[in-house]
């Protein structure tokens, strides 16, 4: 079994940001990181699902929406997988950028949030999820595609 890039890396090197993962064919895992790696502060499951449900929501409704193959949390409560078909890394960057401060913005009823949709529907938080996607933003707003190869950051002071 071969070892996922993000399993293979330094965690200590990196902060909020958004990584390539792995490449499979015509598909690109991006790590989007919204906290540091093995920090002590991760996010709290009721901000996380309510990130996922309202990215996930605003990815498949975008302009890229039909690039999306998954959206999901990593186990590690860092962040977030983002698996897409036929996107630039550029676009990736964009559609993250868009649908986190849609989130940000965001005062409406959480999508797929009922018994019938959701496995964990009680388990929501609109006010930390707008509160936690404030620093992906800010780190996102001059990132480039060359950043999202981890191997940018390991002589970077981040």
């Amino acid at each position: 079994m071969e070892k996922i890039a993000s399993f293979q890396v330094d965690h200590t090197k990196f902060s909020v940001g958004m990584y390539i993962s792995r490449i499979d064919d015509d598909i690109v895992t991006y790590d989007v990181r919204m906290v540091k790696p093995n920090g002590g502060v991760y996010l709290a499951t009721p901000s996380m699902h309510t990130i996922e449900h309202l990215f996930a929501t605003y990815a498949r409704n975008s302009e890229f929406g039909k690039n999306i193959v998954y959206v999901g949390p990593m186990g590690c409560r860092t962040g977030f997988y983002l698996l897409t078909r036929g996107i630039s890394h550029e676009n990736a960057i964009k559609l993250v950028r868009e649908a986190y401060n849609f989130i940000r913005d965001y005062d409406g009823e959480i999508p797929g949030c009922t018994e019938v949709e959701c496995g964990n529907y009680r388990e929501h938080d609109l006010a930390s999820a707008k509160k936690d996607v404030v620093p992906l933003l800010e780190k996102l707003q001059d990132y480039t595609a060359e950043m999202l190869d981890y191997t940018w950051h390991f002589d970077k002071n981040i």
